[in-house]
């Protein structure tokens, strides 16, 4: 492996150092050697000559040394630090570079980890106060534009909510920096910016790409096709930045709470969660610079804090909730934020008053938006004040959770996403908010970690004694305190229901799940991989209703061989144990593409190149697919599927071309393969019966089915209203594709309405006779089979088919 640059980082304080090493770390993960010598001890500030050469000496693996500095003797400290070095060439390889320290940090980071020498790593840190120039007026240093007659050039719409912020920046420039031969350049369109070398961090924070505007793209040199091929792909995958996670849509109605936020009873005596307020003094302890340099501590402490809760979410709850906690720290390192900040301590306010105004400004700005999910967003912005605050001025960061007596309900005005993290569910009840919100980051890790909740609940909840009892329904925001004995006593008995049908459920997992008048239904499980297989398994799902095989073609550059993909869907199957695997074809377009796969640009990927007609115009990525599956299908059964079908001649194609991977196997067709089709393209659902004769499943997609059949894309919050599984025109579609196959054809159900109980009675009401739900769930999809009579729900499911709305189908009696 060929050495990378070394980072050593001098400062006068070790939190401010060790909190931009972080930073840097964040946009630059991997091997690179960064040393920290900063402060004589972990809260005195001073730099030290021998501290820093033991550093430089720690992060030289032989390709040299750029060296960081903050303010003043830290520069003369470096110097001193080269004559202590013993080794004239050890000197001859490290530079003190002049740049900024935390954005020259950062830069450095990512520049270095590109595998650029010492002398580009030093430059591309000395420009990085690009992105802040710009921003101020001044312009960044601008590469030439190409030469028209040798350049390659495209254009995107940055989709990321964010823009093109330092993260998704930092993607783009280590994707370029390891393109062989082509010189590739940027420019933001919408502004009119000059054009700027892609590999240049600095140079593409200072574009102010927002969400919205158009990037082009310049590529020049050997290669500049596959350059600029490469960066729209990237572009199409938002730059691989984690995705908001969904969130439940805000009630439909203005009323006001208490609100459901984590379904759960939570009964038990009520205890403040509530920090104390954070002092905010208006006198300052030193001049601005001082002001400054305790502002800046802070900010570091709260980062190191925001880490910490970040990497408890992670591995306790996975990603995709840990990444609720980058919003906070994006929030840390805001230059407007900042700046606004550092005006108001230059101005002679102290460092907490003048962060505490800069950030209510920030949230009063949010809190006007007429969009409520946009607004909501405001708390996140007062809840990093306060911790900010709290750095500040003293005071605990964390709810103080006592952990002696019986579980308690925690009320407190709002809670931070850090303060919901460090809860444990063993000692918390339930959670009582005074203010927040359901789609409030803090109330997707409360039901992320099954902790009952309501938010919205008023202020009159916080002066309730410590001790008052407090019983909660998280689901649907009733809330008692000081409740009378019979409403406690209610609240006990749908607490004891709840726990009873959830034992029962885990107790049963395994066994089958029939309903009450006796009639089988199949309870699978979605699973994306190998290990989601073995918790499919654990759960007692009976087969696997869905894989997604699309884990084995995203995240590289070339597509899996036949030999690769048998040996995966071989391990999902021994997890199984023999039971039926349900492989779903290849599903990816355009908001799922592949780098190594060039796609078109298209204004509307979810009606567009994808799924099975993907597969027609790459016939080989199909035939290796089929055959691996093939090969498996002659050990354990295995169900095929195809994606996104909406025409009978995509069915007949795609079954020709299993033809010819049983014809290529050789060993004649497996006994236990069936074959089936995907039903998300509503006039698929309508036009059932002309594809009854050529499957011998359906698998009915809710989530697709539903956006597609009501026009409203599932995970964007300004339609998440409209997209229920549950509006009679959805639940029409699925009677149509179950009355099309009556007994000739099993229908399956594998979208996320499969694991609703009430979707569930509906469902097989209607005729389905598999649901397929992500493995948690599937006990208690099995238990809701076994509670329900056929013909009860199917009485139900007609009803519902004639319903007005969804509304109307969940109150239906």
């Amino acid at each position: 492996m060929t050495p990378l640059v070394g980072l050593v980082v001098v400062s006068h304080s070790r939190a401010l150092a060790e909190g931009a090493v972080a930073l840097a770390r964040e946009m630059a993960p991997g091997e690179l050697a960064i040393e920290v010598a900063a402060g004589l001890d972990e809260t005195t500030f001073g730099t030290d000559a021998v501290a820093i050469a033991g550093a430089i000496g720690a992060a030289d693996s032989g390709a040299g040394v750029v060296v960081l500095m903050d303010l003043g003797s830290a520069v003369l400290s470096a110097e001193l630090a080269l004559d202590l070095l013993d080794d004239p060439d050890a000197r001859n390889r490290v530079l003190l570079c002049p740049a900024p320290l935390v954005e020259g940090l950062v830069v450095a980071a990512v520049t270095a980890a590109g595998g650029a020498g010492r002398d580009e790593v030093a430059a591309e840190a000395a420009a990085a106060l690009g992105g802040k120039r710009a921003q101020l007026g001044a312009p960044a240093d601008a590469a030439p534009a190409p030469a028209a007659d040798a350049e390659v050039t495209a254009g995107f719409t940055v989709a990321n909510a964010h823009g093109l912020h330092a993260r998704p920046a930092a993607r783009l420039a280590a994707l370029v920096r390891g393109l062989d031969g082509a010189e590739v350049r940027v420019r933001n369109a919408t502004t009119g910016s000059d054009w700027i070398p892609a590999a240049s961090l600095a140079g593409l924070t200072a574009l102010g790409a927002l969400a919205g505007h158009c990037v082009e793209v310049g590529a020049a040199g050997p290669g500049a096709a596959e350059a600029v091929e490469a960066v729209l792909a990237l572009a199409d995958r938002q730059f691989d930045e984690a995705q908001a996670p969904a969130v439940p849509a805000p009630p439909p109605s203005s009323a006001a709470g208490p609100l459901g936020a984590s379904p759960g009873i939570g009964i038990g005596p009520k205890r403040a969660a509530e920090p104390p307020a954070p002092v905010v003094p208006d006198e300052p302890v030193g001049d601005a610079a001082v002001e400054g340099e305790r502002l800046d501590a802070a900010l570091a402490a709260v980062a190191g804090e925001i880490r910490a809760g970040r990497d408890t979410t992670a591995r306790e709850l996975g990603e995709a909730e840990a990444a609720i906690f980058d919003a906070h720290l994006l929030l840390l390192d805001d230059p407007a934020l900042l700046a606004d900040a550092r005006s108001g301590i230059r101005a002679g306010a102290s460092a907490p008053r003048a962060w505490s105004d800069a950030a209510e400004r920030v949230a009063a700005t949010w809190e006007a938006l007429p969009d409520p999910y946009l607004a909501a967003r405001a708390a996140d912005v007062r809840a990093v004040s306060a911790q900010v605050l709290r750095a500040l001025a003293g005071g605990p960061a964390i709810v103080p959770v006592d952990a002696s007596g019986p579980a308690a309900v925690l009320v407190a005005r709002d809670l931070t996403p850090a303060q919901a993290a460090a809860l444990d569910p063993e000692r918390v009840a339930g959670v009582v908010l005074a203010a927040g919100s359901p789609t409030a980051h803090s109330a997707i890790l409360l039901r992320a970690r099954g902790v009952p909740a309501v938010v919205a609940a008023g202020p009159a909840v916080l002066a309730a004694p410590d001790g008052t009892p407090v019983a909660l329904d998280g689901a649907t925001g009733e809330l008692a305190v000081d409740p009378a004995p019979g409403v406690l006593d209610t609240f006990r008995e749908r607490a004891a229901a709840r726990a009873e049908r959830e034992a029962r459920a885990r107790q049963q997992a395994a066994t089958p799940a029939v309903t009450r008048d006796g009639v089988g239904v199949l309870v699978g499980a979605n699973v994306g991989s190998p290990a989601d297989a073995v918790d499919a398994a654990a759960a007692g799902a009976d087969l696997v209703g869905l894989l997604r095989t699309e884990f084995l073609f995203l995240g590289r550059t070339s597509a899996p061989d036949v030999d690769e993909q048998e040996a995966a869907y071989r391990e999902v199957a021994a997890a199984l144990g023999g039971r039926r695997v349900t492989i779903r074809t290849l599903d990816v377009g355009g908001d799922k593409p592949l780098p190594y796969l060039p796609l078109p640009a298209e204004a509307n990927p979810f009606l567009g190149l994808r799924g099975i007609r993907l597969a027609e115009d790459h016939p080989g990525l199909l035939a290796d697919q089929l055959l691996a599956a093939v090969r498996v299908a002659h050990e354990t059964p295995v169900s095929l599927m195809f994606p996104m079908v909406a025409a009978l001649g995509e069915l007949v194609a795609a079954r020709r071309a299993l033809d010819a991977a049983i014809a290529a196997d050789g060993r004649g067709t497996p006994v236990g393969l069936q074959v089936g089709i995907m039903v998300e393209v509503p006039a698929t659902a309508l036009k059932a019966a002309a594809f009854v004769p050529h499957v011998d499943f359906f698998s009915i997609g809710t989530n697709d089915l539903t956006q597609y059949a009501l026009a409203a894309e599932r995970g964007n919050p300004g339609v998440a209203t409209l997209a229920d599984p549950l509006d009679p025109g959805v639940l029409r579609l699925v009677d149509a594709v179950c009355r099309a196959a009556g007994e000739r054809a099993l229908v399956a159900v594998c979208g996320e309405a499969a694991a609703d109980p009430l979707a569930a009675q509906l469902l097989v009401g209607l005729g389905v006779r598999e649901l397929s739900t992500a493995p948690p769930a599937v006990p208690g999809t099995k238990q809701t089979v076994r509670d329900m009579d056929v013909a009860e729900a199917v009485e139900r499911a007609t009803a519902a088919l004639t319903a007005d709305g969804p509304a109307a189908v969940r109150h239906a009696r």
